[in-house]
């Protein structure tokens, strides 16, 4: 699996939640908060939100959220809808400040439990530590085995192609923005990348000239770098198996939570379940035992599914109660001994493309507060 890029220390912005609890958590600032973001909605100052003046803080949510403006996406705008559904209770009626602060307070701690989970890095990726790296002592080797990975899976390519796949496989800890990005595309690498135009792309491309040449569009990137800064927005989650350990070492937290997992599981009529749903009940567990839900992280699925062959979670059997939360306890041991020995990590980077002060006013209190 392809490592996680290292971030240098005071690299970037930690988006951790901590500011949201930090808010929600001071009864007189969020009260005060609630007042202020209550005022800038009540547009007929009735004393009540009706759905139309609840928009402005739905679309805010979802931008906080990171989701595309409504409209744009069936997907996104189903989460859209769920979120004015918490406002309104799936009725078209008027929400009054305390209902407000009290649905807000709910989205804004599943948020903010969210962020803790999976931080984000806001990066600003300036040019500086590209050059760092192009005048490295790593750049020169990086750049041989880059070449004979590309040359092995395409050797037919041309310079420009051998030159566009490097940069692909740059890391925003070397100083490269996403290059699969549109933007980043237009405005960085192209003009780039025009500068190797001018070589007979039709001959082989030996390794020397390659690093020659890569090196020379790198810099290019990163004087355009410096002159248009990508803000990226860097996560990543490492799994373990240590969350799980917590879990199972502590019986009254491991008692509570299968409890909880089993409570809306289908039992028949002699109050059996069935093994099918092992799958959900690990997913209620998850949270806890620090699992991302199933389907999120392909090589977390197949870790959970080799874990469920060794029980035979799928012959569809009946247990009682207390066996259907033993197995999955030794599902749970078997996920752990799974990534104590072959650790997880997930990563990903996204270009920022908004000003991260105007992408959303849901956290933005007035000067007053």
């Amino acid at each position: 699996m392809e490592e996680s890029p290292r971030k240098k220390s005071g690299g970037g912005q930690v988006l951790d939640g901590s500011n949201i609890i930090e808010l929600v958590g001071n009864k007189e600032v969020f009260s005060t908060f609630v007042e202020h973001k209550f005022e800038e909605l009540d547009r007929d100052r009735d004393g009540e939100l009706s759905v139309k003046e609840l928009q402005p803080a739905v679309a805010d949510i979802g931008a906080a959220l990171g989701l595309p403006a409504q409209g744009s996406s069936p997907d996104s705008d189903h989460i859209y809808s769920e979120v004015l559904n918490e406002f309104t209770h799936g009725k078209q009626q008027k929400v009054s400040k305390t209902e407000f602060k009290e649905v807000l307070s709910d989205i804004l701690l599943g948020m903010a439990a969210g962020l803790k989970r999976d931080p984000i890095v806001i990066l600003r990726i300036d040019g500086e530590d590209l050059e760092e790296f192009i005048n490295g002592p790593t750049f020169e080797p990086e750049m041989v085995a880059s070449y004979s990975e590309i040359k092995s899976a395409d050797g037919s390519g041309s310079l420009r192609d051998y030159i566009a796949k490097a940069l692909a496989k740059l890391t925003v800890e070397q100083g490269m923005p996403p290059s699969s990005d549109p933007w980043v595309i237009s405005n960085i690498v192209e003009p780039a990348l025009q500068s190797c135009t001018g070589h007979d792309l039709d001959k082989p491309v030996s390794q020397e000239t390659f690093i020659e040449e890569f090196k020379k569009v790198a810099e290019t990137v990163a004087q355009h770098l410096k002159e248009k800064p990508v803000i990226v927005a860097h996560s990543e989650n490492d799994f373990d198996g240590s969350g799980i350990k917590r879990l199972l070492s502590n019986k009254f937290e491991l008692d509570k939570t299968l409890n909880a997992a089993i409570e809306n599981v289908s039992k028949d009529r002699s109050g059996k379940l069935s093994k099918e749903y092992l799958r959900v009940a690990l997913d209620a567990v998850g949270p806890t035992a620090g699992l991302p839900p199933l389907g999120a992280v392909e090589q977390m699925d197949k870790v959970v599914q080799d874990a469920f062959n060794l029980v035979n979670a799928d012959d569809g059997k009946l247990l009682k109660e207390d066996e259907f939360k033993k197995i999955l306890t030794e599902i749970l041991g078997s996920i752990m001994l799974q990534l104590e020995g072959t650790p997880i990590s997930v990563y990903s980077n996204s270009v920022v493309h908004e000003p991260l002060a105007s992408s959303s006013t849901l956290l933005q209190p007035s000067s007053e507060l």
